[in-house]
């Protein structure tokens, strides 16, 4: 397996992103804003091909590639994810896919409402797992402070109308979106 770029500087920061939903990809942009290396992880090769057009420096597909901590592992030289973005609670592998002192922000319960964690090879990772929800006040001030200096846009898979607004629900719940799904004005506005 190859290297993740060598564009980068090998101080750079290597960020996971567990697939290509809206969150997902919105925390790329903010990591590739502060200049990460960002992985992308899919069950879709189509998807993170349109990750990668999006600013993805590598996507990992997770139903071909089962054990993808080891992958990253590897594209990172042995060293491991300084942070994975965890949209889908899957702890364990988030966790085996950081460095010794990373992070995992779980952002997600996609898998359900529980998640089995593997205590051993969180504390010799020395790892920090974060519980991310809504931020403060200030945060979110700064967010978009950042989102308009940066003149950051949304990667918009879908606008859906309020007249297909049970396509609206039904399609993120397919799985196959890169990006958000938003709903429309029907007719002109």
């Amino acid at each position: 397996m190859r290297s993740l770029p060598t564009a980068a500087s090998p101080q750079a920061t290597r960020v996971v992103v567990l697939g290509t939903g809206g969150v997902s990809i919105f925390a790329r942009q903010f990591a590739r804003l502060l200049g990460a290396v960002v992985i992308v992880t899919s069950s879709s090769d189509e998807k993170l091909t349109r990750a990668k057009q999006l600013g993805a420096d590598v996507g990992i597909n997770h139903k071909t590639t089962p054990a993808w901590p080891n992958a990253v592992v590897q594209l990172s030289g042995g060293r491991g994810a300084d942070d994975v973005i965890d949209t889908v609670g899957g702890l364990r592998v988030a966790i085996a896919a950081i460095r010794v002192g990373g992070s995992v922000a779980f952002v997600g319960l996609l898998a359900g409402m529980s998640a089995e964690v593997d205590l051993v090879t969180l504390m010799g990772k020395s790892a920090r797992v974060r519980a991310v929800d809504v931020g403060s006040r200030a945060m979110f001030g700064a967010m978009n402070r950042a989102i308009q200096c940066h003149r950051m846009r949304p990667a918009v898979d879908r606008v859906i109308t309020f007249s297909e607004a049970a396509d609206a629900l039904r399609h993120p719940s397919e799985a196959k979106h890169v990006g958000k799904v938003c709903l429309g004005m029907d007719g002109p506005s």
